[in-house]
C-alpha cells in the first residue's frame, strides 16, 4: 500500500488469488471504495477485464476463480498498474505462468507498470524468456 505506483493509481488490475497464491481477496475488498480495481474474467483463450464493485457480484468462472459479472472493460490505456500473479518470477522480471498463456496474451496490450506479486520461494534465479515475452517492472515478495 505505501508503493509510489499504488498511491498514484486510480485504475489498477489486480487478481483474485488462487489458494496458493498471495491472499489478494481483503485488499481487493479494501481498495474498491477509492480505486477503479479491475479483475481478470477468462473467456475462451482471452482475459477480459470487468471492474470489481463488491463480492456480491463475484461468481465462480474457470479454474474455481471468482470472477466479476458485468460488462468488459477495454479501455486499456486507463490502467495506471497492473499486479500479476504467477508460478515464479525472476529478478530480471520474466514470469512463469500456468501454462495457458492468458497474461501472455493480455499484457502487451498493457502499457501500465506492472507488479508482479509472490511468495519468497517463488522467486527464482533464472526463467527462460522468448523476444514477445512481456517482464515485469517489478517484483514484489510478500506473505509468507
Amino acid at each position: 500500500m505505501a508503493h509510489p505506483r499504488w498511491q498514484a493509481a486510480r485504475t489498477v488490475l489486480l487478481y483474485h488469488s488462487l489458494p496458493d497464491e498471495p491472499d489478494t481477496h481483503a485488499f481487493v475488498r479494501q481498495w474498491a471504495r477509492e480505486k477503479r480495481i479491475l479483475l481478470p474474467v477468462v473467456v475462451g483463450d482471452d482475459l477480459e477485464l470487468r471492474v470489481y464493485t463488491d463480492d456480491d457480484s463475484l461468481r465462480t468462472g474457470a479454474f474455481h476463480i471468482a470472477e466479476p459479472t458485468g460488462k468488459a472493460f477495454t479501455d486499456y490505456a486507463a490502467i495506471d498498474l497492473a499486479i500479476v500473479p504467477g508460478v515464479a518470477f525472476d529478478r530480471e522480471g520474466n514470469r512463469l505462468g500456468r501454462g495457458k498463456g492468458y497474461y501472455d496474451r493480455l499484457l502487451p496490450r498493457l502499457k501500465a507498470y506492472k507488479i508482479g506479486l509472490c511468495f519468497p520461494f517463488q522467486l527464482v534465479e533464472s526463467i527462460p524468456a522468448e523476444a514477445h515475452d512481456v517482464r515485469m517492472d517489478e517484483i514484489i515478495c510478500g506473505g509468507g
